[in-house]
């Protein structure tokens, strides 16, 4: 198993109806030892693509797609999912259902944040159906950028957001991607990856 494989398996929680918690080191209490292995993994995997910008949905993507941002050196932009009273008029939006919060969420990007000349890598924390990760290649195609890849923390493998991703051709990259989980047992069946040649 891999650093976060191990640490989905000590400190996960599965709930009925295909729940997992990971709130005590991810997305409610961050463990930053944790975060930066994840975005240093992440810029590994995508050695060798050119990436200018880093693109995330909030909340719980804003901690890696930060750290990431970071490693390379470059702006990161997170879509939001409410207007403010600062939001600007001129925007890209697109539409994601959440399978956490069982809603549909209008997602934006304010325009002067995302360009025709970005080569964007979009990060979140999880990828289930993939209606996240859609909404955020929408909202790159509508301003005329180009997807650079997708690197995810958690990929939940039995649903079909990262196949049908991978068919059609974009370079997706998950950390940990889970077959199998029982919330009776509390047992977890990790995909096995190939390891990578550095």
């Amino acid at each position: 198993m891999n650093f976060l494989e191990e640490r989905i398996a000590s400190d996960g929680i599965i709930k009925p109806g295909d729940i997992l918690k990971i709130d005590n080191f991810l997305n409610h209490q961050i463990d930053i030892g944790i975060i930066r292995q994840i975005a240093v993994e992440l810029k590994q995997r995508f050695s060798g693509v050119e990436v200018n910008k880093v693109l995330t949905i909030e909340a719980s993507g804003i901690a890696i797609a930060t750290m990431l941002g970071n490693l390379y050196d470059v702006p990161v932009v997170f879509a939001k999912k409410s207007e403010t009273a600062n939001s600007t008029d001129s925007k890209y939006v697109s539409q994601a259902f959440s399978f956490t919060h069982k809603k549909m969420n209008h997602v934006f990007v304010s325009k002067p944040y995302l360009h025709p000349t970005d080569r964007v890598l979009i990060v979140d924390d999880f990828l289930a159906d993939g209606q996240a990760v859609r909404a955020l290649i929408d909202l790159v195609h509508q301003a005329g950028g180009k997807v650079a890849g997708i690197g995810i923390a958690v990929e939940k493998g039995q649903q079909k957001g990262g196949r049908q991703l991978r068919e059609e051709g974009y370079h997706l990259e998950s950390i940990a991607i889970i077959d199998e989980m029982d919330w009776e047992t509390q047992t977890i069946r990790f995909r096995e990856q190939k390891a990578r040649e550095d």
